[in-house]
């Protein structure tokens, strides 16, 4: 990161300015669940043709989950999988964020019962932003680590979007999916999480809507994509003014996957070599708050994400919601 991200100062007791806390992500990790779901099947319930959904959405497959798995579940997974890739045993972690608007129940939250699998205590909360939810999440737990108020934090975004998603509506069913995806995050490690802007237009609360009647996804297919490639726009160009930096200081640009197409546009509206930016929906279609922890161990896995790289992640979601954030990756 540049000079203007790594030296901000903090007054010390002693009235001296001294080097502020840094958050960075220690650990990674995601689950899907096993289940593969191709568009034929999607396609036959709402009649329409299988390519016409690639042409439309970019999605070829996606996971659903088992009867029987629960979105605590796919988070505990991630969650696990995160801790162990920090090489932290889950007793270090004081604080549990997961990102999730398709919770187990109305209420109680996911993360205390994630928290509770894995033998905390701990301060444990759900993040509400819809698909903008973890990047939400990771801000709040980034400033709770900067702050002093938190030691380790673990950010999970997790979602079973198959039960709430219409399988006869043409413009949603074949969009949604099941995962999860996770990091730790310490004052301790490599790498740096840098500014991070977030944004909201309640005036398009009714552009994507779950309601209570029927508790199925309900979304405004032009709208959405017009305010999206906006906004993905808008808030990569202020978080980078912000970070010091130009697109060309990127290497790698993670945007929330929510349909194929807004992510075209927004690299195309923006000048983005494809190769920048990642695209994993074609097999793991709209994971919501998963989408972008998700698309990051992917890269990894991919061999795409190394250590020192700089790295924007966007979203935007229901709310309407959206932001942007640059981190120096540093995981190794």
């Amino acid at each position: 990161m540049p000079d203007a991200l790594s030296t901000d100062m903090t007054t010390a007791s002693n009235g001296r300015r001294a080097p502020a806390r840094t958050a960075r992500i220690v650990g990674l990790g995601h689950k899907l669940p096993d289940r593969v779901v191709p568009n034929g099947p999607i396609a036959e319930s709402t009649g329409v043709e299988a390519d016409w959904i690639v042409r439309r959405t970019g999605i070829r497959e996606r996971r659903w989950a088992a009867p029987d798995e629960r979105t605590s579940d796919l988070a505990l997974a991630a969650g696990r999988r995160a801790l162990s890739d920090a090489g932290l045993k889950a007793s270090a972690v004081d604080l549990v964020l997961v990102a999730t608007m398709s919770a187990d129940e109305l209420t109680p939250n996911t993360a205390p019962i994630v928290a509770h699998a894995l033998g905390l205590g701990v301060a444990a909360y759900d993040v509400g932003a819809a698909c903008t939810g973890w990047l939400s999440a990771l801000s709040s737990a980034a400033g709770q680590i900067e702050t002093g108020r938190a030691q380790v934090a673990l950010v999970i975004g997790a979602e079973i979007l198959s039960r709430i998603t219409d399988p006869t509506d043409k413009r949603s069913a074949s969009i949604f999916a099941d995962g999860a995806g996770a990091v730790v995050l310490s004052a301790e490690g490599e790498g740096e999480i840098g500014p991070v802007v977030l944004a909201s237009d309640g005036g398009m609360a009714d552009t994507i809507v779950a309601n209570h009647d029927d508790r199925f996804i309900r979304m405004q297919g032009h709208d959405t994509f017009t305010k999206a490639v906006r906004v993905l726009s808008d808030s990569t160009l202020e978080v980078c003014e912000r970070a010091g930096l130009g697109l060309d200081d990127i290497d790698l640009f993670v945007y929330h996957q929510a349909n194929g197409r807004i992510l075209k546009a927004v690299a195309e509206k923006l000048g983005l070599d494809a190769e920048r930016v990642a695209d994993y929906i074609a097999e793991t279609g709209n994971t919501s708050a998963a989408s972008i922890p998700l698309s990051l161990s992917l890269l990894r896995e991919d061999g795409r994400l190394r250590p020192g790289q700089r790295v924007l992640l966007g979203a935007v979601g229901a709310g309407f919601t959206w932001g942007a954030g640059v981190i120096e990756w540093g995981v190794r």
